[in-house]
């Protein structure tokens, strides 16, 4: 419940409740404090059963820990009916990465397709080179952007 909280912090918050609260009264502030927990989670407690027995036999695994979004991808990310697994292991993200890096420089990820590169030696020319507007074209007028 209180993961977040560090030593120091602990230490603050006891501090302030003994100056707060006093000596005298700190173990019955404290007393009434875990009887008033206690009862909430008995009364969440009986809120879910009685929401399990409505529910039915249909939903007897019925988890509210699902009802988090989080747990719920979770869990049906780790189902094997659906094949995750197979689809998530199927890719190599360093064969991937290699395949991308050899396209971008031009180098031919197998020797079947250097034969149809052509006599340019299967490189190929990506450098923009700027085109030269015939002197009779005007420049395309856009009537909206004025």
């Amino acid at each position: 419940m209180f993961n977040d909280i560090g030593p120091l912090e602990l230490v603050a918050l006891i501090v302030l409740a003994v100056l707060v609260f006093g000596p005298d009264k700190l173990p019955k502030v404290i007393q009434d404090v875990t009887r008033t927990i206690r009862k909430i989670r008995e009364f969440s407690e009986s809120a879910k059963n009685d929401i399990r027995e409505e529910l039915g036999p249909e939903f007897k695994d019925f988890e509210f820990e699902d009802l988090n979004p989080k747990t719920f991808i979770r869990k049906q990310l780790d189902n094997e009916d659906l094949g995750l697994k197979e689809i998530r292991n199927g890719f190599d993200l360093k064969k991937e990465m290699a395949e991308v890096t050899d396209a971008v420089h031009s180098r031919d990820a197998d020797p079947s397709s250097a034969s149809s590169a052509g006599s340019s030696g299967g490189r190929i020319d990506m450098t923009k080179k700027p085109e030269t507007p015939d002197p009779d074209d005007r420049p395309p007028f856009d009537a909206d952007a004025t």
